[in-house]
């Protein structure tokens, strides 16, 4: 955290305010002082989340974010991602979840490097005449 807090060029007093922040809203406080690379992987992608996001971007992408990660952590990395995007920063995500796509706004989907689809999970679903995103994708890629 402190690393990044001065990659970014934050303050010492910020980065201390932010640590703490953090540690309190990731409920980090027995492993404050551990090394990120001893923990599992799920506290390691919240933690990667909120590092991206200390120096308050108006857009984070996040590459496949909950791959590998168990339903619990899952979740709670979706209840993070919408708090952000209600606070106003715009999240880009990518994954091979189609259920994930569910959760945003608005989707895009590609096809052999090429955008097939864009708009929100509703609108796809109704153009295709489908239940499920899942089912929107197949569609595209198997046509």
């Amino acid at each position: 955290i402190t690393f990044f807090g001065g990659i970014y060029g934050l303050s010492g007093a910020q980065i201390k305010e932010k640590t703490a922040l953090m540690i309190e809203e990731l409920e980090l406080h027995e492993v404050a002082h551990q090394l990120v690379g001893a923990l599992p992987l799920g506290w390691k992608q919240k933690i990667s989340f909120s590092v991206a996001l200390l120096h308050d971007p108006k857009i984070v992408f996040l590459d496949e974010p909950t791959g590998g990660v168990d339903p619990i952590t899952r979740r709670q990395f979706w209840e993070m991602i919408y708090k952000t995007a209600h606070n106003g920063t715009t999240v880009f995500v990518t994954t091979h979840y189609m259920d994930e796509a569910e959760y945003c706004d608005r989707v895009s989907i590609m096809v052999n490097g090429k955008i097939e689809a864009l708009d929100t999970p509703k609108r796809l679903k109704e153009q295709f005449e489908v239940d499920s995103m899942n089912d929107v994708f197949l569609k595209l890629a198997r046509g």
